[in-house]
């Protein structure tokens, strides 16, 4: 068998965070009761209906709010170049994201290091396990 074509694909990345809850069995029955009668096809599809509604009433809050911090809103990536070109400028990065924030694998310990002032992410950050660990004092 020759292997000398073979190419590694991208691990795909999670399009979505995973979280608990805990609710009353009250609250959770009357849930049932709605996907039951058809109005959604299961608990987590009116969840997220509940928790889209209830940001949706909260969006010129949360504009503010990334205004005044100057937060980034969705996906932010960095990568080795992004952060060689401020390592270059003598420049560091103050990271800050509302969504996800991805430091690509390919970005050593040391680089992060020179280039990562600060991290605040409010959703999740990807990033090595290495390099988390290197930043982690500099993680909000």
């Amino acid at each position: 068998m020759d292997v000398s074509n073979v190419k590694q694909l991208r691990d795909k990345q999670p399009e979505n965070e995973k979280i608990t809850i805990n609710l009353g069995f009250v609250d959770l029955g009357r849930i049932d009761l709605l996907v039951q009668e058809g109005f959604y096809s299961n608990r987590s599809d009116l969840i997220r209906t509940a928790i889209r509604n209830q940001l949706d009433t909260h969006t010129g809050v949360v504009s503010k709010t990334l205004e005044r911090h100057t937060m980034e809103l969705g996906l932010r990536d960095y990568s080795v170049a992004d952060l060689e070109t401020l390592r270059d400028a003598g420049e560091m990065l103050h990271v800050k994201v509302v969504g996800l924030a991805r430091i690509d694998g390919a970005v050593t310990p040391e680089l992060a290091l020179q280039t990562i002032g600060s991290i605040t992410v409010l959703g999740a950050l990807q990033a090595s396990t290495d390099v988390k660990k290197a930043l982690a004092d500099r993680i909000k």
